[in-house]
């Protein structure tokens, strides 16, 4: 069985490289720089070299803010290239799971997580973009699977916790927004979970299609999720410092972020049986790789 993986040099598409695949199950993810997957002719070529029974699509311009300027180059890689795909893999009767992200939604609704069919209404260039690939992936291919996801983090690439953990060894004290809410998601979890859809949609015709959301279970504020970080490192070894909370006024960025990020996993369990662990034990995870284990008579929470 043969996986085609887009994006395979990002945080899911390394994660994905890495998972345990059933024996027989080949994952090919050829880089930027050998497909470009916004030209039709290159993605159709790719398709045709090998009997592909599943693409994963984690492929994504993610620089929301650079975004809300360089319009062009979101629209190309988060609408044009899923219209592409979609066409492309439907005339070859392949299965198309395709990754998209919370900021499809206004990020408006007070203290309960969105179900994947609730109205979407996108506040950002990116936001925009990425809805409209969804809607080129649910109406160009009839066996899809959409996986909404949130707040991606693990040892790769650039990513929050990354970034925490150096500005803790380099400041005495952090600030942090603490009034945006959402659900942080391990991308080596989400990859397991893209792993498996994947694989049910490649091997059972009558395996469930359509949006679902996959995020790791409970949920914070990004100065929860700081807090947490600096905490975990400082059971390592790492630099403790203290970390503040600020509203989002105080941090203006060019794109608006959504206020409430949170995620529901129902669909996600209904569809495929997948229930995803609490996001601190995720965390304890990434954390053991990036600054070690857990220090000698100190205990994980």
């Amino acid at each position: 069985m043969h996986i085609l993986v887009l994006g395979g040099a990002g945080q899911v598409g390394t994660e994905l490289q890495a998972v345990s695949w059933p024996s027989g199950v080949t994952v090919h993810a050829p880089g930027r720089a050998e497909l470009d997957i916004a030209d039709a002719d290159a993605v159709g070529s790719a398709l045709d070299r090998r009997a592909y029974r599943a693409v994963i699509n984690t492929a994504a311009y993610t620089a929301v803010d650079k975004a809300e300027s360089d319009i062009v180059a979101a629209w190309r890689l988060n609408a044009l290239a899923p219209a592409i795909l979609a066409a492309a893999t439907a005339a070859r009767k392949i299965p198309l799971v395709h990754v998209s992200t919370d900021y499809v939604f206004a990020g408006t609704k007070p203290d309960r997580a969105y179900e994947p069919g609730e109205p979407i209404d996108p506040q950002s260039v990116y936001g925009a973009s990425k809805a409209a690939g969804e809607l080129a992936v649910r109406t160009g291919n009839p066996r899809h699977a959409i996986v909404r996801t949130a707040w991606v983090v693990s040892p790769h690439r650039a990513n929050f916790v990354k970034t925490m953990l150096r500005l803790a060894a380099e400041r005495d004290a952090l600030t942090v927004v603490d009034d945006q809410h959402g659900c942080p998601t391990s991308a080596a979890d989400l990859a397991e979970a893209l792993a498996a859809i994947a694989q049910r949609l490649a091997t059972d015709e009558s395996a469930p299609t359509g949006t679902v959301h996959c995020v790791n279970a409970g949920d914070t504020t990004w100065c929860g999720f700081a807090e947490a970080i600096v905490a975990g490192s400082a059971r390592r070894g790492g630099r403790s410092v203290p970390v503040k909370g600020i509203p989002t006024s105080a941090y203006p960025t060019p794109a608006r972020r959504p206020a409430n990020s949170r995620l529901s996993t129902a669909s996600l369990t209904e569809a495929y049986g997948l229930r995803p662990r609490p996001w601190r034990a995720a965390l304890d995870d990434i954390l053991d790789r990036l600054v070690g284990p857990v220090s000698e008579g100190v205990s994980k929470p």
